[in-house]
């Protein structure tokens, strides 16, 4: 067995040694409460809905690299589709909407699976930014435009092109790292995901102080402080599976699980202008697609970039 595989297996069995643990504590508070609790069953059912994810992910890393670009090519598809459901389609946006699922989404992840850094880094942020307009504009229609394209280009910038960054981690050339890089990718989503889940339990068992009601009344000041800082911690104990030292490892979890924490209430702040709590019904107990990975979607190209930038 190669350090690579003991590495996978000694992850994914610690998070499933989690997984049991956290289905131990939510039955034996099921059983022990007296009455309906809305909170203990939307506990339970997130733990139920992360066995399932967590299998579809560890599938996806036991088939290997196009496995992975392909599941987040599917992902990202239906993080578009929630997306662009809650935007205001007229039937002048046909061509835009057209480019956006038929030519920038599989592009962007062909160009991620041929590792062609200098275009898969631009092609959405610069072309498909230009191209949207020209083909919202050619259709004549000025009512809404500058909206109507804006949330398009939102839209792809979002759910392709961010997480896109992902797989697009398998295609960097780390020194004393090589055929290692699907281990950065269970690293940026599990500490992510876990300063979420965290940040709802410090949230629940202590949170008195709303971080910003308007925008999400659950997220309170002693769940952010107690889910960020303990999922860095754990980050920082993870940092024999990265090329990073122990301290760097911190410094990193650090920053994902902030910019995590922004990126959720810019998600939802659009959800509150749309009027919706969820982006999607798709997960049971955790909304659409884009609501388990709005925090991912914002840390994804800041921590791509910078893993480039100083290990590559």
């Amino acid at each position: 067995m190669s350090s690579y595989q003991r590495d996978t297996l000694l992850l994914f069995v610690g998070i499933g040694v989690l997984l049991v643990v956290a289905t131990a504590i939510g039955w034996c508070l099921k059983r022990r409460s007296k009455s309906p609790n809305s909170v203990i069953d939307n506990l339970n059912t997130r733990i139920n809905a992360w066995w399932v994810m967590v299998a579809i992910i560890g599938v996806a890393f036991l088939l290997g690299k196009l496995a992975v670009i392909f599941l987040f090519f599917i992902v990202s598809g239906i993080a578009l589709r929630e997306f662009l459901t809650l935007t205001p389609i007229t039937r002048y946006d046909y061509w835009a909407l057209l480019f956006a699922y038929l030519i920038a989404l599989p592009l962007q992840y062909i160009l991620v699976a041929m590792s062609w850094y200098g275009l898969f880094s631009i092609f959405i942020p610069v072309y498909g930014f230009l191209f949207l307009a020209i083909l919202a504009a050619i259709t004549g229609s000025t009512h809404n435009f500058l909206a109507r394209t804006a949330e398009v280009q939102w839209g792809l910038m979002i759910t392709v092109y961010s997480i896109s960054c992902v797989p697009a981690l398998l295609t960097l050339p780390i020194d004393y790292y090589q055929d290692r890089n699907l281990l950065l990718i269970a690293f940026l989503i599990f500490v992510v995901e876990l300063s979420d889940v965290l940040q709802y339990v410090f949230g629940k068992l202590f949170g008195k102080h709303p971080i910003s009601p308007n925008l999400s009344p659950s997220k309170t000041i002693e769940g952010f402080i107690g889910g960020v800082f303990s999922a860095s911690l754990v980050g920082a104990c993870l940092w024999w599976i990265t090329p990073f030292s122990f301290i760097q490892a911190g410094l990193i979890s650090l920053m994902i699980t902030l910019l995590g924490f922004l990126g959720g209430l810019v998600m939802s702040a659009i959800k509150r202008d749309k009027g919706v709590k969820d982006w999607g019904k798709l997960i049971d107990g955790h909304g659409g697609v884009l609501d388990r990975l709005d925090s991912v979607c914002f840390a994804a190209p800041i921590f791509f970039h910078i893993v480039r930038y100083y290990w590559v």
